[in-house]
């Protein structure tokens, strides 16, 4: 079991910790470390047992205040799921209708009309293209 010396408020400790936990030993000891500079540039020198006591209240209510942020957080957290399950539940949305604008009788029927007249011509045309083909491409435009 490996021992490290920590530094905690100016003073030297000997602790022992398991095999590669020595990193996370020195993170919680310069925590404690922190508190206990606070408390040295506050109060001045005290006791080794008072500064350790001090500075471990002082983190374990910053603790306390981390935690119930995580609680507030995770409760936050849980009502967003909640609102995101019934969304997902909800049928989709109905579609846009698009109001197609009605196109009145007359104009219909003038169309009809035209579409006849115009194969009518084209008959007409093909007739006579038929008779004398030498007539048609004699009247054919020239490009």
């Amino acid at each position: 079991m490996p021992e490290v010396t920590i530094q905690i408020g100016g003073r030297s400790f000997a602790v022992a910790c398991q095999e590669g936990e020595e990193s996370y030993l020195h993170s919680a000891a310069s925590m404690l470390d922190e508190e206990a500079q606070v408390l040295a540039q506050q109060i001045g020198r005290m006791p080794e047992e008072r500064m350790l006591l001090m500075a471990g209240l002082m983190l374990a209510d910053k603790t306390a205040a981390v935690e119930d942020r995580i609680k507030e957080v995770e409760a936050t957290l849980a009502e967003r799921d909640a609102e995101l399950a019934a969304l997902k539940d909800l049928p989709p949305p109905e579609p846009e209708r698009i109001e197609v604008p009605v196109v009145p009788s007359s104009v219909t029927d003038t169309l009809a009309e035209l579409a006849a007249q115009a194969e009518a011509l084209a008959a007409e045309v093909e007739e006579k293209s038929v008779a004398d083909p030498a007539a048609s491409d004699d009247e054919a435009p020239r490009g």
